[in-house]
């Protein structure tokens, strides 16, 4: 039973020096071990919160940005408003950019000129995301190309008046 929970104890250490980027030591690691006796009312011995072991973890792990990223996502609608967010959707984050599918052109072209000001909201309430910049994008326009054999070209171009 001691060797499988040494084993334990040394894969955790080993997965928490890949996540964090921190070398693994095995004389490191064997040097934590404790040798079997404890004292009862020592110092760090007290019970913590499940809060402050999970933001210990997210923190050992490089965890932070990702789960804020997460919750902004999640909270997009309390972020902008519920009038916005029916006509808008997440699709995802590229880089340092929150990419936006919108409804409609005009709702895309609005929110363009909110940029400035949901940037400076995003940035306020969500600093650990990583995000600097938000890409809004319109409805998708129909495509000509249909098929292998397709003309390269611009289409047909009296079809819209």
């Amino acid at each position: 039973m001691s060797e499988q929970i040494s084993f334990a104890s040394e894969a955790y250490i080993h997965a928490k020096s890949l996540w964090s980027g921190k070398r693994y030591s095995a004389m490191a690691a064997r040097r934590r071990k404790i040798d079997g006796t404890s004292i009862p009312y020592a110092k760090g011995r007290d019970p913590k919160s499940l809060a402050a072991v999970l933001e210990t973890m997210t923190k050992d792990m490089g965890w932070g940005e990702q789960l804020s990223q997460t919750t902004l996502i999640v909270e997009w609608p309390n972020l902008v408003g519920k009038d916005i967010a029916e006509h808008t959707e997440v699709v995802g984050i590229t880089g340092k950019k929150l990419e936006i599918q919108c409804d409609s052109t005009a709702w895309a072209t609005q929110l363009r000129r909110m940029r400035h000001q949901i940037v400076t909201k995003l940035l306020e309430q969500y600093p650990e995301a990583g995000v600097e910049d938000i890409l809004f994008r319109g409805p998708h326009t129909p495509s000509w190309r249909h098929g292998p054999r397709s003309v390269p070209g611009r289409g047909p171009r009296d079809t819209y008046g």
